[in-house]
């Protein structure tokens, strides 16, 4: 192993030297506690210190790194103190995550470390994002993400290439291709002859390195990082190495041929670079034991402060509260108004106009963008061509391409990209073209930004708009009602307007809000529902449901086009008197609203569009009947669309729509 050490002085070199070896040292303690029952899993990194070191040293301190369960040296070279960590990966709640993550899926603002969650693919668009975000603030920055060689199969690492290939953004990828996934090796990941060849698919400049060399991936790093700062364009760096130890040591290294340990041992980045700096007088073997005697002494006083760590006090109101960031109207956005309808209200706000449910829509997310010039909004075709629905049409002329922007097909990565927004201190909105397209970015939804305030404390403040519903005869993959797949996920919250004045209002809340907000808009209620909206920027408070009608005889609890049904209805039977209760907000639900429409009439019909099985009518149902059994005089009845995939024909989506057996599910539950 050949190294070069060029500009770099003596001082430099022992830094480097005291930055490999430390994590290395770490590690084998760390072992050995694992075989004595002291810790409970271990994920390591022996073999490849040079790739997480090298890279976290040719950064500056305040540019996000986005590591993997291997990369003990990020986090240790960005001086994140050992008893602190310890405490992180024995669960302590004094560790980064209070005692909700494990071992390195955690991440830290302070230290500019974004952490990861099991999928191996979510952290590279998060890292175009961040790279987005350097890019619209013209600072001289980038942002660096690792992956490893089964990593590179993921849908993620083609979304997240072809999308900072096609933003030019200035970020980094890193492969570390250590020859085997779990076990899989990597003749039966790819086919290509290196992984760096993939790199030209995207128009992207890229290497391939000796992971091993702590010298060579430094300066490789820097000079990749000049690159993209200067000609703001993504790179693709593939570090060969090898894992010495297994996946994680309970899985073993049976797989792996015995003769590539003995290779690869010959290989070893600290021993090399070790005998490097003594062949160069830089270091001799009486420095090279006391840095090391050094270590052993700062590891055990490091460990007995982790292991000294209080035992962990369980306080559910705490674990309740983290799960979103905080927010309130009045400490976010000066100059708010805020319309209180939660109840039964007449809206006499002035001055206003009347507008369609599309239009209203529009200009909160008008007002939203003159409000907030770090809102930037994302979508297939919404720059020029103005969206699928042309809600943003004409904004590119207002605010730029830079502000609206469309996107490659990789719904995946823009939901990504949204996250990374977040980190840097930007609102994003990413209009999902279809509510059914959603399943694509599923993984980024659910997994990344739902979880990570209640993981580490990092909000994500993201708004997707999801046209949705039906009866509009788009058949089954641009009609479904899938609200009910995220109001079971803790950290998002789920808006759903039926009206225009609440559509502008709660959209403006949505942006507002610190935290993930899915916004579904019914297709059919687009043009088809009009109202008198205020012209001024307002807010509807997430949460609040609202009482549209006045009865005493049955309650519909409702939402989306179902409002639209029951009001319908009860016009039309003005002999029975019909309670509506708007629920606006499917997470979280206003449960003193359900509760005060269930007191009022004592029968409740839910009735939503969604499907009956697993939709949210089940949930309410099962709530009131927890909670307000005694104030009921007929069970809780349920009216949904047919358990069945929702079909074109037009007659066919008219049978398969709750609509159709409104009449037949009210006359059930009024001769109970």
């Amino acid at each position: 192993m050949t190294f070069d050490r060029k500009e770099l002085s003596n001082e430099q070199l022992v830094h480097f030297y005291r930055s490999l070896l430390w994590p290395r040292m770490i590690e084998e303690k760390m072992l050995v506690l694992l075989r004595q029952g002291k810790i409970s899993k271990w994920f390591s990194g022996i073999g490849q210190e040079a790739i997480s070191v090298g890279a976290t040293l040719a950064l500056q301190p305040d540019e996000w790194i986005m590591p993997l369960h291997r990369n003990l040296g990020v986090f240790t070279t960005r001086n994140m103190p050992l008893n602190k960590l310890f405490m992180q990966w024995q669960g302590a709640q004094e560790g980064y995550s209070k005692g909700r993550e494990r071992s390195f899926h955690f991440g830290n603002r302070e230290h500019h470390i974004c952490g990861m969650i099991s999928h191996l693919g979510p952290q590279l668009a998060i890292a175009d994002g961040v790279a987005l975000a350097h890019k619209l603030r013209k600072e001289k920055k980038v942002s660096l993400a690792f992956t490893g060689d089964g990593g590179t199969s993921e849908g993620d690492f083609h979304e997240a290439l072809n999308t900072a290939a096609v933003w030019d953004l200035p970020v980094i990828f890193i492969i570390e291709n250590n020859g085997y996934g779990l076990s899989t090796p990597v003749n039966e990941q790819y086919r290509c002859i290196s992984l760096i060849d993939k790199a030209k698919g995207y128009g992207m400049e890229g290497v391939q390195i000796d992971g091993n060399n702590l010298l060579q991936v430094y300066d490789t790093i820097k000079g990749v990082r000049d690159y993209c700062i200067n000609n703001q364009k993504p790179y693709l760096i593939e570090c060969l190495t090898f894992r010495m130890r297994g996946h994680e040591e309970a899985s073993g290294t049976k797989y792996v041929p015995q003769d590539l340990f003995k290779l690869w041992e010959m290989k070893d980045p600290i021993k090399n670079y070790e005998q490097f700096l003594i062949g160069e007088a830089v270091l001799d073997e009486t420095k090279v034991a006391a840095i090391r005697n050094e270590f052993k002494e700062r590891i055990e006083s490091e460990l007995a402060i982790g292991f000294a760590a209080k035992p962990i006090v369980v306080d559910t109101e705490e674990e309740l509260e983290d799960v979103y960031s905080k927010s309130g109207v009045s400490d976010r956005v000066s100059g708010v108004g805020v319309i209180d309808n939660a109840r039964l209200t007449t809206y006499n706000p002035q001055p206003s106009t009347e507008k369609r449910l599309i239009d209203a829509i529009k200009e909160g997310l008008y007002q939203s963008m003159q409000q907030h010039p770090n809102l930037i909004l994302m979508g297939q075709d919404i720059a020029e061509y103005g969206g699928a629905f042309k809600i943003t049409e004409g904004f590119v002329n207002e605010f730029g391409k830079e502000r609206v922007r469309n996107t490659p097909l990789c719904e995946s990565a823009i939901v990504g990209a949204a996250l990374g927004l977040s980190l840097e201190g930007y609102k994003s909105m990413m209009e999902m073209q279809f509510a059914d397209f959603v399943t694509v970015g599923f993984n980024q939804i659910i997994n990344n930004l739902a979880k990570i305030h209640y993981r580490w404390g990092q909000n994500a403040d993201v708004v997707i708009r999801m046209p949705t519903g039906g009866g509009v005869g788009a058949g089954p993959f641009h009609s479904q009602s899938n609200e009910a797949w995220f109001i079971k996920t803790p950290g998002l919250k789920v808006v759903y307007p039926s009206s225009p004045i609440d559509a502008k209002g709660l959209l403006i809340a949505a942006i507002n809000d610190p935290n993930p907000v899915l916004f579904f808009e019914h297709k059919a209620l687009y043009r088809s529902v009009s109202g008198e909206v205020p012209t001024g920027y307002y807010e509807i408070e997430i949460g609040k449901a609202r009482h549209i009608r006045e009865g005493d005889e049955i309650s519909i609890i409702t939402y989306g086009a179902g409002v639209l049904w029951a009001d319908d209805y009860a016009a039309e039977h003005p002999e029975i008197s019909i309670d509506i209760l708007d629920l606006r907000t499917l997470l979280p639900l206003d449960y003193l609203a359900i509760r005060e429409a269930v007191q009022r009439t004592g029968r409740v019909l839910l009735l939503h569009e969604d499907t009956l099985i697993g939709g949210i009518g089940g949930e309410i149902a099962a709530w009131i009947a927890e909670n307000c059994f005694g104030l009921l005089d007929a069970p809780v009845m349920r009216c949904a669309s047919l358990d069945t995939p929702i079909p074109f024909n037009i007659e066919l989506e008219n049978n398969f729509m709750a609509k159709a057996r409104l009449d037949e599910s009210i006359q059930k539950l009024l001769n109970y």
